[in-house]
């Protein structure tokens, strides 16, 4: 993702010794732990979603070989010269030539095959006429073809090679498979794919606030809406999720189940414990002198209390609890680790603009990354912000497109405005 502002200025809290780093930084510092997982090879139909571990090159010409575009006669142009509305040019044919077949024998003049759409084209014959501008008779058992118009060499014949000569690049290393890729895959006899292994990655809740979806409300508690939310998000990102519960406001708790997910998983995330309270865990954990920290504030809202730190050199991301700033910070921050380590081409969400459709009043020192909703109108791309985009809202996480970059002290802006905006996977909705 681009920096949205011009410089790289570090905003300092030393009551909590945080120094708050840009966006485009705090990902660049994630960069080096993410490391790229092995490759493996799947069938081709389990490999959609998944991303190339190497580059795919023609085996052969695609088509492999001349082939009819239409269910018609293949003839010899030069046979048909003297054809017009007055004078009906008559060839015997020789043979008839479904899809799948080969011809027995060359088209010689004066002759012609009659022939199947995607049917091989015979040897000797350079056109195709389409059956409806022909006509037919039969002579002692002899079938003829009769045409009434001169015909150009090549028509309606797909030449060999025309998609693909051998040795030709066809999927780069790093392509996310979709169906298209798949049918091109299965057209060259590609049965197996090289893929790179999915990062398995720990999910950990903290607060003693949790309750599990199942359970019933109880006086000062909430569900745990963030874990199944990031299990989701990890799928999507290509990852596979290993939920690991919540974890109670008890640091030697955390540290020992921290450590176990740091030591058997590719990526470790924690939603929850990073802010400043007494209570925040996740912080206090961080900060221990037993590994590298990354950062653990960010020039950004919401989710500024977003932390990193490497241990025994796995990843370490720390997202906020509140459901929003942990919906953001894991679009900005664990969806490109997840992408680097399958060696995604396109790690970051992609960044369009569009037209602000509402105005948006509120101002930060920080970049506001706003949930927001995508409409298109009159071939036109607009933005409408949230009503409500407080980071402990969840509802409109539901109801979000793209998140709109608003720079920092960037005043009100206005309908109409231009806007740098995020796309989150998945269709327009609006």
């Amino acid at each position: 993702m681009t920096n949205p502002e011009n410089n790289n200025k570090e905003y300092i809290n030393d009551k909590f010794q945080r120094s708050a780093l840009q966006v485009a930084e705090a990902q660049a510092r994630l960069k080096p732990y993410a490391a790229l997982l092995t490759h493996e090879e799947v069938p081709l139909t389990c490999s959609s979603g998944r991303y190339l571990a190497q580059p795919v090159y023609a085996p052969h010409p695609f088509p492999a070989f001349d082939r009819s575009s239409m269910d018609g006669f293949a003839v010899i142009a030069a046979d048909t010269s003297a054809a017009g509305e007055l004078n009906t040019v008559w060839l015997e044919v020789v043979e008839v030539i479904p899809c799948g077949a080969v011809a027995s024998r060359e088209i010689t003049r004066g002759t012609a095959a009659r022939i199947m759409t995607g049917a091989q084209v015979p040897g000797g014959a350079d056109t195709v006429i389409m059956l409806e501008a022909t006509e037919s008779r039969i002579e002692d058992g002899v079938t003829y073809v009769g045409i009434r118009r001169p015909l150009e060499a090549g028509k309606h014949i797909t030449p060999c090679g025309l998609e693909l000569s051998t040795g030709d690049p066809v999927l780069p290393e790093g392509k996310l498979i979709g169906a298209g890729d798949i049918a091109v895959l299965a057209a060259l006899g590609v049965p197996d794919v090289p893929v790179r292994r999915r990062p398995k990655v720990a999910v950990f809740a903290t607060g003693s606030e949790l309750l599990e979806v199942d359970e019933p409300l109880a006086p000062g508690k909430i569900r745990n809406s963030n874990s199944p939310m990031l299990e989701a998000l990890i799928r999507e990102a290509g990852g596979e999720p290993v939920r690991l519960g919540a974890i109670m406001d008890d640091l030697e708790l955390a540290r020992s189940r921290v450590q176990m997910a740091l030591e058997s998983y590719d990526l470790v995330l924690t939603t929850g414990g990073v802010s400043v309270g007494d209570y925040d865990i996740m912080g206090d954990l961080v900060r221990e002198q037993t590994g590298d920290m990354l950062f653990n504030k960010i020039a950004m809202r919401p989710g500024s209390v977003t932390t990193a730190a490497v241990r025994g050199g796995t990843l370490l991301l720390a997202l906020s609890g509140n459901p929003g700033a942990c919906f953001v910070g894991f679009q900005l921050f664990a969806r490109p680790v997840i992408g680097w380590m399958q060696g995604a081409a396109q790690p970051f969400l992609p960044e369009w603009t569009a037209r602000l459709g509402a105005e948006y009043k509120r101002v930060d020192r920080f970049t506001r990354f706003v949930r927001a909703r995508l409409e298109i109108r009159e071939g036109v791309l607009y933005a409408y912000p949230a009503a409500v985009d407080e980071s402990s809202v969840t509802v409109t996480i539901k109801d979000s497109d793209c998140l709109i970059i608003i720079p920092p002290d960037s005043g009100q802006l206005s309908a109409g405005d231009k806007v740098t905006v995020l796309k989150l996977p998945g269709e327009i909705r609006g």
